[in-house]
């Protein structure tokens, strides 16, 4: 396993407690995502993997390296992708890339020759020369990763990587991250607030919350999981939420429902011939209904069900 945590626990002055007994495997080779709601512990993980932040309880290795006994070790097998860019952006691109493999004791002539070769792959030559300060967002982004790659880590970690970046340069640093896995086997963490992410980059994907693993599997395996459809209802007011679950709550049409203000969430076999059934009893009640939807399983709707909260509801609260 690339990484590994045997019930690692964390906690912070005033009793808050951030991991609670995690355990976490991640393959080698692989793509693994990291998702939670905001506050579930997946940023002290990535701390504690990285060496950042020591655990209170537990054990955890990094390419086989303990993190604990042997950090500098573990330091030297791993990139990180920091949320916002690390990059000096008073200094030009190559100048980044030599001072980082200096920094890891590479000799200047390799460091020289390990920065172009960087700038070659992630299409930076031309602008190798220019202060990074003047650069895009999507080229600072991939002057971040090829940081982390200088000293050709056996790990990366690459938290939010794409945040602010528009649908093309994000599809393009999409690539970039499956040939690290592909080409390099670099094992690759990532933390990311887009599910569409997560469901088209990672081989495998774990949901936090409190603390703790709560699922894990790739993005089909806990799609399929699911089973039946998503079924969604808008009402007219938020009073009404309360009325319409205990109306529906014995339905034989309507599962594991959930209230979000005015909407309803619930699960269905077959959700095309639910909504009738659950028309008609909301409106013989006197329970308006703005709109309803059904969908397919989404990586929401497995966030939901395990943490009680729609992700796409999380990540408002965090942006807010």
């Amino acid at each position: 396993m690339a990484l590994a945590t045997s019930g690692l626990r964390k906690t912070y002055p005033g009793d808050v407690v951030a991991l609670d007994g995690l355990d976490l495997t991640v393959p080698a080779g692989t793509i693994f995502g990291l998702l939670g709601p905001n506050g579930a512990g997946k940023s002290t993980a990535v701390k504690i993997l990285t060496t950042l932040s020591r655990p209170d309880h537990g054990t955890a290795a990094v390419a086989g390296l303990d993190v604990l006994s042997q950090p500098e070790e573990v330091r030297r097998s791993i990139g990180y992708v920091a949320q916002k860019s690390g990059a000096d952006v008073q200094a030009t691109g190559s100048e980044n890339l030599v001072l980082q493999a200096r920094v890891h004791g590479i000799e200047r002539a390799e460091a020289r020759r390990r920065s172009h070769q960087l700038m070659d792959r992630f299409g930076l030559v031309e602008t190798a020369g220019r202060l990074v300060k003047t650069w895009s967002g999507g080229m600072k982004r991939r002057l971040d990763i090829a940081l982390a790659l200088m000293h050709s880590p056996k790990v990366v970690f690459l938290d939010e990587p794409t945040t602010g970046l528009d649908p093309e340069v994000r599809a393009d640093l999409w690539d970039e991250i499956r040939r690290l896995r592909d080409l390099e086997n670099i094992t690759v963490l990532l933390t990311t607030h887009y599910l569409e992410e997560a469901d088209q980059l990672t081989d495998r994907l774990a949901i936090i919350d409190h603390g703790r693993l709560v699922v894990e599997g790739t993005p089909s395996e806990l799609k399929d999981d699911m089973k039946g459809d998503a079924v969604h209802i808008e009402l007219a007011s938020f009073e009404a939420s309360s009325s319409a679950i205990a109306l529906l709550e014995g339905s034989l049409a309507l599962r594991e429902m959930v209230a979000d203000g005015k909407n309803l969430h619930a699960r269905a076999t077959r959700g095309a011939e639910a909504v009738p059934q659950v028309l008609g009893a909301l409106s013989a009640a006197g329970i308006a209904v703005q709109a309803v939807t059904v969908n397919r399983p989404s990586l929401d709707d497995v966030f939901l069900r395990h943490t009680g909260r729609r992700f796409t509801k999380t990540e408002t609260e965090i942006e807010s």
